[in-house]
């Protein structure tokens, strides 16, 4: 059975997201979309919400099941014996950042890490693109999946 994790902050989850998401449905029998938990970081969603988010984004598909975490990702596959760590790339910044954890995780672990490139209509949007958009009280719904909506 080929299990991926898909771990990040989704804070909020964006299109880019859920394109990738959606896209690695037919490589892998199981995706577990892991949120991270970093108590120094300071998120404007709930823990709640983003995980509420995204299992409303992908309620009707059976593979997907959405968690939270502490610590270390390849830790986190070890305990649910995920045999890779599923990342996004945007950009060439995306790429040398993600490449240097890769290889960290696999030294650690022999994790295999899987990148996908995001399609280029979303390639441009980030988290924290849309946070800045929802602050300023800008348009953010065609950058997030419908779930995502502020109150």
């Amino acid at each position: 059975m080929r299990k991926a994790i898909f771990p990040g902050s989704f804070d909020p989850i964006t299109l880019g997201h859920e394109d990738i998401i959606k896209r690695s449905i037919p490589l892998f029998d199981e995706i577990v979309i892991a949120i991270g938990i970093n108590a120094e970081k300071k998120y404007m969603f709930s823990l709640e919400d983003r995980k509420r988010f995204i299992e409303e984004t992908f309620k009707n598909e059976p593979k997907i099941s959405v968690i939270t975490y502490e610590g270390l990702t390849t830790e986190l596959c070890k305990k649910l014996k995920a045999d890779f760590i599923l990342r996004g790339l945007r950009n060439p910044a995306d790429f040398e950042f993600e490449k240097a954890i890769a290889h960290t995780n696999r030294r650690l672990s022999k994790i295999e890490t899987v990148f996908l490139l995001t399609a280029a209509k979303t390639s441009y949007i980030s988290s924290s693109i849309v946070r800045d958009v929802i602050r300023n009280g800008g348009q953010y719904e065609m950058l997030v999946p419908d779930a995502v909506r502020v109150k």
